[in-house]
């Protein structure tokens, strides 16, 4: 099944052409606050799947042309990401800092958007803000302490998500935090919807140019390791999003750019790249140049 959240908080489910509305079916206030409705959705799932099945058979809904895809949690209890995933990522990179070695970091939820908003660019002259391809791991149940051999029983679902980041030395956590910085969406694709965790391939293009081409066979930590390690730093709730880290082809956008972003059994999103006039600080006055590891 795929899950929507749009207009305004409204949570729907999408054959992919058109969206019916379950907001009222799931029991979610679409105006409350903390936007915590596709959390209690996931919490609730199976109770509701039902529901949700017989409203997407026999509602005509809308096409979802016409409506606004928002990302589909706003408000995970964390956004959890790791760093370099691929080998062949580390080469250009020139960094020994894998994902097996450095665990996972933290971005700003706030830094979430979906998939019919903008990337914003801040306004950081001299800077290259690059896009980054990764899959999003919904975590479907509690868990702390996952043992791998059952952290696939954790997974609710996936999406397509873009890490967005500003090249430096900075912390790493600040540049990739930016407003708009982690387009996921279109939708959740629930877990059974994909046949192989360790077999799904994923393609971004900028301006209709093949830019990043993967496949999660080729990770570092697969899909199973990453949500065991990360429970066992800490506990992992329904609606916890997991970046899978980024093959190599990583490169600049610039305003005017479309990113598109293709997950087999996915989805795709196309991504406009504007200019914000937000942004700057002290932090990034000095240049910065990227060399790509030959």
């Amino acid at each position: 099944m795929k899950l929507v959240r749009f207009n305004d908080g409204r949570i729907g489910v999408t054959d992919g052409q058109r969206v019916v509305d379950v907001t009222t079916l799931a029991g979610v206030d679409a105006a409350a606050w903390p936007p915590v409705g596709m959390n209690q959705v996931i919490q609730n799932f199976a109770t509701l799947a039902p529901a949700f099945a017989q409203a997407l058979a026999t509602q005509a809904g809308m096409p979802i042309a016409d409506v606004h895809l928002q990302t589909p949690i706003p408000w995970p209890n964390k956004l959890l990401a790791y760093p370099v995933n691929y080998h062949d990522h580390a080469t250009e990179m020139a960094t020994r800092g894998l994902a097996n070695v450095q665990g996972f970091f933290l971005k700003a939820n706030s830094s979430l958007s979906g998939a019919s908003e903008p990337i914003e660019l801040p306004a950081l002259p001299g800077r290259e803000i690059h896009h980054e391809c990764e899959i999003a791991l919904i975590i479907g149940k509690i868990g702390r302490q996952i043992p791998v051999e059952k952290a696939l029983d954790h997974l609710f679902g996936y999406a397509c998500l873009l890490d967005m980041t500003i090249r430096g030395k900075e912390e790493r956590v600040m540049r990739k935090s930016y407003d708009t910085f982690t387009p996921v969406g279109p939708w959740i694709v629930t877990a059974d919807e994909v046949p192989d965790p360790c077999n799904i391939d994923m393609k971004l293009w900028v301006n209709g140019e093949l830019k990043q081409q993967a496949n999660t066979r080729d990770l570092i930590v697969d899909i199973a390791h990453m949500i065991s390690i990360a429970s066992s730093a800490a506990t992992l709730y329904p609606g916890d999003i997991i970046a899978s880290g980024t093959p190599a082809g990583v490169g600049p956008v610039h305003a005017g750019d479309r990113v598109s972003i293709e997950v087999a059994h996915i989805g795709r999103m196309e991504i406009p790249v504007v200019q914000g006039t937000r942004g700057a600080n002290i932090v990034f006055e000095k240049p910065y140049e990227f060399v790509r590891a030959s």
